[in-house]
């Protein structure tokens, strides 16, 4: 059987990004077989590039968002630089950006004004608030919007609120993008035009509050932050072994509790007992209910809680470290990892999680050094190498 190509062959990005929600949007992009052009600053490039050194020297949130991608580095401030950028726009499928509010438009590569010029265009404008509105100048970091989005607010502990320890709100703001795009390129493919895709990380966010926000804008109080445990569920937290590892449990339903009273607790009369049998009541008593839970699991080690939970059919999971999940038996059997590129040698990453079956695999290129691919893409626009030389000596190009 033949092995269709990847969905995205033939398509080209352009991009002038920073940080996060822009690169990892495009990388998802690359991912699927386009062709990503990162626009980068002559001066440093994307300051993600400077977050760290753990990759080996290379900062883990670039090496992360920007494999697969060709790095032309430019100085979009003198004429023409931004000139060579509209000739790349001009042979591109997709324009993505996430510049600060209004440096787009200031540049004349707002969304709106690209789709004007060239209609078959899919552009995307990601920013923190949206275009318009009080908070639309704000400066936006991840932070900052889990915080306006509420996640703060429901995450961490009675005592202390904390922000998610993964970007939340850049992460949502991406897959948004990576979605929008995919969605125009499908409409582009039977009306033949393409458009403006406008993302807010706020709203991103605010949409993936989902569960608690229509809990509250409905009629009910504001959830309580409950650390590992569940505002409405019980028993549903993390409980401490006898070795010292840690067990996380789920029950769903009533008759899950039975199942654990009776297999793992080994105390069939709270199967039925009053103060236990409903969730409800198991909510109302959740001290009660996490103190037999807890007296339980302490008995055992860890490995030996996981066997009795699951021989019961009750949901469970360990408490794994980042490095665990590196080394974790279940992405090892699927053969999940492999090795790409970058300019200090090839570095571990993960298959994306898109999976196609009949396609080959995803394409996992090279991370770029800043401005790798300069030179190859001018020429490919008709400049000499003797042009090329007096740009990069007036530091228009890098």
């Amino acid at each position: 059987m033949s092995t269709q190509p990847l969905p995205l062959e033939g398509i080209t990005v352009v991009s002038v990004e920073q940080a996060v929600s822009a690169p990892f949007a495009t990388r998802q992009l690359a991912d699927l077989g386009a062709r990503v052009i990162k626009v980068e600053r002559i001066d440093g490039g994307d300051f993600a590039r400077r977050y760290d050194t753990a990759a080996r020297g290379l900062a883990s949130h670039f090496v992360w968002c920007n494999r697969g991608k060709e790095s032309v580095a430019l100085d979009l401030k003198d004429p023409r630089g931004l000139d060579i950028l509209r000739q790349l726009v001009a042979g591109a499928d997709v324009f993505v950006q996430n510049l600060a509010h209004g440096a787009a438009a200031r540049l004349g590569l707002d969304a709106a004004t690209l789709c004007a010029a060239h209609p078959r265009l899919v552009a995307v404008d990601i920013s923190g608030y949206g275009a318009e509105g009080p908070y639309a100048h704000k400066r936006a970091y991840d932070m900052l919007v889990q915080c306006e989005a509420g996640l703060v607010s429901v995450t961490g502990t009675p005592e202390q609120p904390v922000k998610a320890g993964i970007p939340a709100a850049d992460i949502a703001a991406a897959m948004y993008a990576f979605s929008g795009v995919l969605a125009a390129l499908v409409r582009r493919g039977t009306t033949g035009l393409g458009g403006p895709v406008e993302i807010s990380m706020l709203e991103a966010l605010a949409e993936w509050l989902g569960h608690p926000l229509h809990h509250v804008m409905h009629g009910g109080t504001e959830p309580a932050r409950t650390g590992l445990a569940h505002a409405v569920i019980a028993p549903y937290d993390a409980y401490t072994t006898a070795d010292g590892g840690q067990v996380l449990l789920s029950v769903q339903n009533d008759r899950e509790w039975r199942r654990l009273a009776e297999l793992v607790l080994e105390r069939a009369e709270l199967a039925h007992d009053p103060g236990f049998a409903t969730n409800a009541a198991r909510v109302a008593h959740r001290t009660r209910t996490d103190e037999v839970v807890a007296r339980a699991l302490a008995g055992l080690t860890a490995a030996e809680a996981v066997e009795r939970l699951e021989a019961a059919g009750i949901a469970c999971a360990g408490l794994n470290t980042v490095g665990e999940v590196a080394a974790h038996p279940q992405l090892a059997a699927r053969g999940r990892w492999r090795e790409v590129g970058s300019p200090v040698g090839p570095l571990r990453a993960l298959l994306p999680p898109i999976n196609l079956g009949g396609s080959q695999e995803a394409v996992m290129g090279a991370v770029p050094a800043l401005g790798e691919h300069t030179c190859a893409t001018l020429r490919a626009l008709g400049m000499t190498d003797e042009q090329m030389a007096g740009l990069r000596r007036e530091g228009v190009i890098a």
